[in-house]
């Protein structure tokens, strides 16, 4: 299989630490798992047109910007980063329906 098949195959924010063999603590991921692999995507996405093509050097890659993504939550938490957009929102947002509006 080629390094691009396994990554497919790799479903949770556990299967990717454990693939690229990296100690983790499974409370932290358990918290911020998705957060971790929005992180890990965002990270690779930057990194795009760097990215080396001979596979032994793209694992490392992969495996460093890995473990950065799961250490921003290990000293940080999921309010904090705002990865995902409902949390860089910001205040809550109002929104006005008049009256007459509404149907039933």
């Amino acid at each position: 299989m080629s390094f691009e098949e396994e990554m497919e195959e790799l479903e949770s924010a556990e299967d990717f630490l454990q693939y690229f063999q990296l100690e983790y603590v499974q409370s932290v991921v358990h918290v911020n798992r998705l957060h971790i692999l929005q992180r890990f995507h965002d990270y690779l996405q930057k990194a795009g047109n760097e990215m080396p093509e001979n596979e032994p050097a793209k694992r490392a890659v992969y495996s460093k910007l890995l473990m950065r993504a799961y250490q921003d939550f290990v000293e940080s938490d999921a309010q904090t980063e705002k990865v995902f957009k409902v949390f860089a929102m910001g205040e809550p947002q109002t929104a006005f329906v008049p009256l007459g509006d509404i149907k039933t």
